[in-house]
This record gives structure tokens, C-alpha cells and sequence, in this order.
């Protein structure tokens, strides 16, 4: 059940766990500002004071509008218990996968739990806590802060730049570079995935262009490189092509062996003989 708390009261320590989104939170603005705050913020009410888990938004807008009073309910009296109750799976939607890794940090580490312990506290899996554990450990702090800031897309990171990391061996600060070059350009997840494309396995004079600021330049580059008729990326046509090679000489194998069988046949007797014919062969069917 809610009440009406002071806002001066609330504890902000995690709003750095917390991803912003300017756009949203504009619209909220406005939204608060002709309604009021109509779902109430929730923390956890410990010895030390109330603590602010969810509704750091809200929590802003009132600032901004000079809301003193706020509702609020509590989700326990331990933080743990309010982590757990934030990450419960019908809540889902309002974490992305950096925020929920976030706050199993936070577990691991400052509340000194260890995996297993984190996982049943949040009715997960040991593997979905280690995930989360592991994309922390191979971020630095300034990607951290970056994407928690909004600046740079979660999303684009997640399924653009890691991939790049852990399939082509990327270093982390290639990656930092790349993010600080574009932090705070509200590109898209496409304009993104052009300019990684181009960056991390285009010219030398593309990257160049992105880290002195000339993103632009470079995304007008690589938007001029004719689409692969197929749809595919750099990397799959790569694939693709290998595998069709691969057949092509999957197809020569048998034909060979049945070649070398006809020849044993047909009377090519005496070893040296049959040495040659199948010699004879393979220069006929297989390219060098």
C-alpha cells in the first residue's frame, strides 16, 4: 500500500543503476507536471532510511517541478529482499540486461552473496546470473557510465560491438574509442551497425574519420557501398562463400573415389600402375 513521504528522505544511491532516457523522461515531465506522479516510487525501508530502488525518473521530475511529497511504497525492510522483488520476472520489462547485471553485482559483492544464493534469492538460473556477472567483468567503468547515461544505445552494444569482441578479438579500449565517438549523436541501431562495420573491418582511413569526430563523413561512405544482394553482412557473405567452396569439393570426392574404383577394374594392375592412374586423376578433377 502507498504512502506520501518527503522526497528529501529517499536515498539515491542506485540511481546509477539505473539506465536514463532523456526522451521518456521528457515526457514524463510533462505528463507529471499535468497530472501529478500517479505510480509511486519504490524503495526498501531500512534502519539507516528509505533507500530508492524504482522510479528515479519520477524522482527527477519532481525535482525539476518542485514536488516535495511523493507517493511511495515499500518493498521490504532489507535491500536484498527489495533487489529480488524488483528483478522478480513480472517486472522484467522494466530492467534491460545491464540493469539486472547491475544489481547482481551488487548482490555478489557488497551483500557477499555467492552465486547459487543469488540465484535462488531471484528464482534464476546459476547460468542467467553468470551471465550477467560476466557482461560487468568485460566491461570498463567508462562503458558502464556511458551506456547508463543513455548516450550510446545498450542495444547496439549488446548485439553489435560484443559480438566484435568476443568473435574477432576486439580490445576493449578499439571498443571505448568507438563509443566515445559516437556517445550522445542519437544514431540509430542501423547507423550504428554501418559505422561498426566500417570501423572494425573497413580502411584504416574510415576509423581515422570516426575518431576525430568525422562520423558523417564515414556514414555517408559506407552508406554509398552497394547492399549485398542477399542481405548479408561482411562477415556471413565470408561464410557464405567458404561454404560454398566447401561443397564444391564435398561434390569432387566421390566422383574421385568412383574414378579410382573404375580404374581398379578395368585392369590397372600392379601397384606403380594403379599409383600413376590415380595421380593421373586427382590432377584431372581436383583444381591445385
Amino acid at each position: 500500500m502507498s504512502e506520501t513521504v518527503e522526497r528529501s528522505t529517499l536515498d539515491l544511491r542506485y540511481q546509477d543503476h539505473r539506465l536514463r532516457d532523456k526522451a521518456r523522461e521528457a515526457r514524463l515531465l510533462s505528463s507529471i507536471a499535468q497530472r501529478g506522479i500517479e505510480q509511486p516510487l519504490e524503495g526498501v525501508d531500512t534502519p539507516q532510511g528509505r533507500i530508492l530502488l524504482n522510479g528515479f525518473k519520477r524522482y527527477r521530475c519532481a525535482e525539476k517541478l518542485s514536488i516535495e511529497s511523493v507517493p511511495y511504497v515499500s518493498l521490504g525492510n532489507e535491500e536484498t529482499l527489495g533487489i529480488a522483488a524488483l528483478m522478480q520476472p513480472s517486472k522484467d520489462k522494466d530492467l534491460n540486461i545491464l540493469e539486472q547485471a547491475k544489481f547482481v553485482a551488487e548482490l555478489l559483492t557488497v551483500h557477499q552473496m555467492s552465486i547459487a544464493d543469488v540465484a535462488e534469492l531471484l528464482s534464476r538460473s546459476k547460468a542467467w546470473v553468470c551471465v550477467r556477472k560476466s557482461l560487468l567483468e568485460e566491461m570498463n567503468e567508462e562503458i558502464q557510465q556511458i551506456l547508463l547515461c543513455g548516450k550510446f544505445p545498450v542495444y547496439s552494444y549488446m548485439h553489435t560491438l560484443r559480438p566484435f569482441m568476443r568473435i574477432n578479438g576486439i580490445g576493449q579500449d578499439k571498443i571505448l574509442r568507438f563509443i566515445q565517438a559516437l556517445a550522445g549523436q542519437s544514431l540509430s541501431v542501423r547507423e550504428i551497425q554501418l559505422l561498426a562495420d566500417g570501423y572494425f573491418h573497413g580502411p584504416e582511413n574510415l576509423q581515422q574519420a570516426v575518431d576525430q569526430g568525422k562520423w558523417s563523413w564515414a556514414l555517408e561512405k559506407m552508406k554509398a557501398v552497394p547492399a549485398d544482394p542477399d542481405g548479408c553482412s561482411v562477415l556471413e557473405r565470408s561464410v557464405l562463400n567458404d561454404l560454398e567452396r566447401l561443397q564444391k569439393y564435398m561434390h569432387q570426392i566421390p566422383v574421385k573415389c568412383q574414378v579410382i574404383c573404375l580404374r581398379c577394374l578395368t585392369g590397372c594392375a600392379g601397384p606403380g600402375r594403379r599409383e600413376q592412374c590415380i595421380k593421373r586423376d586427382e590432377g584431372a578433377i581436383l583444381p591445385p
